[in-house]
């Protein structure tokens, strides 16, 4: 019978086939069976395309038929060059290969795939456990397929001894047409082994990446130091993480457990080299071309216990920021400055009694208290300051010193004297004339006002006799009330014993106060002791009174605006005030109501800032004047080691760090609570912030350490408050901050190395403690549960004085061993956590303003006050340990050798200390 055509081009085609793998040759080709059955699945479509050839395609039928065998000769080869990852198929697989699918399923791209060398069917080398090779093709001029090319350099680069293998048939059977399978107008199948292919090779390159171990490192090779830090840095995140609390009682601290405290323990010494790892990522992530090491600074080993009690990882930052206040000083600080402001006799008038008395406080007596002293048995004595101006006597163990104002404090600064003087310690003040004085924030007010200078005598961190707190003297003032006094940084004072021609006198300072009549005004203070023999010559017996006040003429008044704009500030009152701290201290910023800060050049000759009025003083007007805040100015500071950087806190809730080189917009902008004062140490790139609670969250309220922005550092929760604080005060020498609020509490917190990333310090609880505690009480006795409902609902100070007293509990700062599980640590903690605000009475325990001495001589003391009029001082002799030890000895002896010549001219020496009572 003869064959017909269709029959005689399948054979011809079939054996084209069979030939090709032959040639191939060797262990690639199929077997017999396994080849008929491939044939035999073959047929029926073959017979399908050779009908549709003859009825679609014509003549054209042959082109493409050998164009279609090619396709399908590179088909096996390229499926058969699989790298060494194919596995043995599973029977219903290799029934499954024979069956015939549609076009687009096969993996081989668009042109069809013959199934004879699939990964369906078992080759005999695979039977017998063999790996087929990859094998090149073997025609001239031939081009392999991109997927035998990909499979080639995938198998030829990576090594892998032992390979899991990987199911062709799954890669593949997730492509299969399913149910409902897309197709053409036509009714055929949509084409997809484009799709399918590169499904494959992912799934291909995903498998042979996993199977791939890198070689194990050789003996004596030592891990990365930077791949070591990440490592440590996961590890404890993540046991930050498992050790975190929501409960609210804890606030921003936790209990850890022995494990975590041991641990921290040991990694407190490599908090640096965590932290400062990071900073090489941080200029990548903003954008600094600039190298950073990436060993990073070395720090000392913080282990143990320093002699005070506290840490050593506490304590270390305390020594680097006193030696670099030291150095940092020396550049900035001048040794005199200001030459033609010197206090003149004739400008000083000695006020009698009855001149005087408008400008006294109201209160002539303080209220009843009594002092409870942590370790010292309590006597149960009530205390009353029966004379306006007066003072107790200086504890003999403790030497913490307590005095009566006459009011409210508001404003209050220490008076800066040379490093090692050892002079006498003096700070002014200013308080309301009544306890239930009210002042409007808005507008201009001006009335009598009363600036006290207190003389402490010299303080000393060493045991010994401590002086007497008495009034200098005071100046009466008619601008109203005083909201912010700064004293010249440096370059202001000049020994006692410096000889002057009548009428100046030795300058002990200059003073520069903000009054409630939006004007700044600047006094040139005189020693007590110069002023009082001049005072002598003024009155006719030659008797001074015992309490010296005086009307002063200023050196000079800045205010807002212009030769042309009047004398009325437009700007409302001053709030805030800061002298340049870096020589030669020529400028004076001010903040005002409106929220515009002024700056003044002090020394400036230009006849439009500078106006000589007829009395001899000045009248400056700012250079430069710029719009910081929609708001009030509350508070301001200058930079400490750049005279170009400035800070500004306003009532709307915004800090700003300003470039005073570009002033069109800020540095940096926070919107967070509302800030009352800021405080900007010496070493750092951020301010300290005492908070509001008014905006605050549940928990957040308190003291904040913010970045200026460059570091990129969140904000660092120095301590948490249940009220408002009122002030805060840093000490460039203790590296340290100290706040009162309304609740009578006055804490300190030690700062830690905030050079690097805060988030890595631990137990910030420990870095805090309370000086003292004032607790309002009533006099009936009444136990400490009732004392609070036991008060009288008024805020009339006549009606609460009769009725209760304070009671202030001092903690032992002489050493902090222990201190954890101490009575004053235990109170402050309750007091953080459940703490109860009264605010329908009077808040007659509250703490106003507090000031750290910037004077290395008395580094260690600090002075408070508040709404009751009692300024207290305490010494933190725990904390001063390095800086009695080593500095002192060194400045005094620097002290003398420099102000030899200047103490061998002759003049009057300097009187005894001020009679005090």
């Amino acid at each position: 019978m003869t064959p017909s055509p269709g029959a005689h081009r399948f054979r011809i085609r079939f054996r084209a086939w069979r030939r090709g793998p032959e040639r191939g040759g060797g262990s690639g080709s199929p077997s017999g069976p396994t080849r008929m059955a491939s044939s035999a699945a073959r047929g029926p479509r073959c017979r399908d395309r050779s009908r549709r050839g003859r009825a679609g395609r014509g003549s054209a039928s042959a082109g493409s038929s050998r164009s279609r065998s090619r396709a399908r000769e590179d088909g096996p080869r390229a499926l058969r060059a699989l790298p060494p990852l194919a596995r043995l198929p599973r029977p219903e697989e290799a029934a499954a290969a024979a069956e015939p699918r549609p076009p687009s399923e096969r993996p081989d791209g668009p042109a069809p795939a013959e199934p004879g060398g699939g990964p369906g069917e078992p080759s005999s080398a695979a039977e017998n456990g063999a790996v087929p090779a990859p094998r090149a093709a073997e025609r001239r001029g031939q081009k392999r397929a991109k997927t035998e090319m990909l499979l080639l350099k995938l198998s030829q680069d990576l090594e892998c001894p032992s390979p899991q293998p990987l199911c062709v048939r799954e890669v593949l059977g997730s492509s299969e047409a399913p149910e409902g399978t897309e197709t053409t107008p036509g009714g055929r199948p949509k084409r997809r082994a484009a799709k399918v292919a590169l499904l494959y090779l992912q799934e291909l390159a995903e498998e042979l990446t996993s199977v791939y171990q890198p070689p194990a490192p050789t003996e004596g090779a030592q891990e990365p130091e930077l791949e070591r830090i990440q490592k440590k840095r996961r590890s404890r995140r993540r046991k930050e993480e498992e050790t975190d609390s929501d409960d609210p009682a804890r606030d921003a601290d936790f209990v850890p457990s022995k494990e975590v405290l041991l641990q921290a323990e040991e990694e407190e010494g490599s908090d640096a080299p965590l932290s400062e790892a990071s900073e090489p990522e941080l200029e990548v992530l903003r954008g600094h071309s600039g190298k950073v090491s990436s060993a990073g600074r070395s720090k000392p080993q913080c282990r143990g216990l320093a002699p005070n009690g506290f840490h050593n990882s506490i304590m270390v930052p305390v020594e680097k920021c006193s030696s670099l206040t030291c150095s940092l000083r020396d550049q900035k600080y001048s040794q005199w400055e200001f030459p033609d402001w010197i206090p003149a006799a004739h400008k000083w008038t000695c006020l009698s009694e009855s001149e005087a008395a408008p400008y006294l406080p109201a209160e002539e007596k303080s209220p009843l208290f009594s002092i409870q002293r942590e370790g010292i048995e309590d006597d149960g004595v009530l205390y009353r300051v029966n004379s306006r101006f007066s003072s107790l006597q200086p504890h003999e163990e403790r030497r913490d010193v307590s005095f009566f104002v006459g009011g409210p404090v508001w404003a209050m600064e220490w008076c800066p004297c040379p490093e090692g003087s050892a002079a006498t310690q003096h700070v002014a003040l200013y308080c309301h004339g009544s306890m239930e004085e009210t002042r409007s924030v808005a507008g201009l007010h001006r009335g009598p006002a009363l600036l006290q200078l207190w003389a402490l005598g010299t303080l000393q961190p060493e045991p010994g006799s401590a002086d007497r707190a008495g009034l200098a003297y005071a100046i009466a003032a008619d601008h109203g009330c005083v909201w912010d006094m700064k004293f010249c940084p440096s370059g202001a004072w000049e020994p006692p014993t410096t000889a002057r021609k009548h009428p100046q006198m030795c300058r002990l300072g200059l003073l520069a106060v903000a009054f409630s009549d939006g004007k700044v005004v600047l006094y040139a203070l005189p020693h007590p002791g110069a002023l009082r023999r001049s005072m002598r010559t003024q009155v006719k017996d030659g008797s001074v009174p015992k309490h010296l006040i005086c009307k002063v003429q200023s050196i000079a008044t800045l205010q807002v605006g212009s030769v042309q704009a009047g004398n009325v500030s437009e700007c409302g009152q001053c709030f805030s005030l800061s002298w340049m701290p870096c020589k030669p201290h020529h400028h004076l910023a001010a903040g005002f109501y409106d929220g515009t800060v002024a700056i003044w050049n002090l020394l400036t000759t230009s006849l439009l800032q500078c106006v000589r009025q007829p009395d001899g003083s000045l009248k400056l007007y700012p250079f430069r004047c710029f719009q910081a805040h929609d708001h009030a100015v509350r508070s301001i500071e200058w930079c400490k080691a750049d005279g170009n950087f400035l800070v500004t806190a306003g009532s709307d809730r915004k800090i700003k760090f300003w470039d005073l080189r570009r002033l069109y917009e800020p540095i940096n902008s926070i919107k967070r609570f509302l800030s009352t004062e800021v405080a900007w140490l010496l070493p750092y790139n951020g301010v300290t912030v005492a908070q509001d609670n008014c905006y605050a969250s549940y928990g957040l309220c308190g003291i904040h350490y913010i970045d200026a922005g460059y570091l990129g550092f969140k904000a660092y929760f120095v301590a948490p408050r249940k009220g408002t604080v009122w002030s805060i005060s840093g000490s460039d020498w203790l590296n340290a901050v100290v706040a009162g609020d309304i609740t009578g509490e006055l804490v300190a917190a030690v700062l830690p190395d905030l050079a690097v990333n805060p988030l890595n310090i631990k137990r910030s609880s420990d870095r805090r403690f309370p000086v003292y505690k004032a607790d309002l009480l009533p006099c009936s006795p009444a136990g400490p549960e009732e004392g609070e409902k036991a008060l009288p609902r008024t805020r009339r100070y006549g009606e609460m004085v009769t009725a209760s007293y304070l009671r202030f509990r001092d903690t032992d700062l002489r050493s902090f061993k222990n201190f954890p599980g101490r009575e004053p640590m235990r109170r402050m903690h309750t007091q953080e956590t459940k703490a109860e605000l009264s605010l329908d009475r009077l808040q007659l325990e509250a703490l106003h303003k507090v000031r750290f001495s910037p004077n290395l001589d008395a580094g260690a003391w600090l002075v408070s006050g508040g709404q009751a009029g009692i300024v207290r001082l305490h010494c933190l002799a725990g904390l001063a340990t390095g800086l009695s030890r080593e500095l002192l000895p060194e400045r005094r002896a620097r002290f003398r050798s420099r102000s030899s010549p200047r103490a061998s001219s002759p003049g009057p020496a300097e009187g005894s200390p001020l009679p005090v009572e």
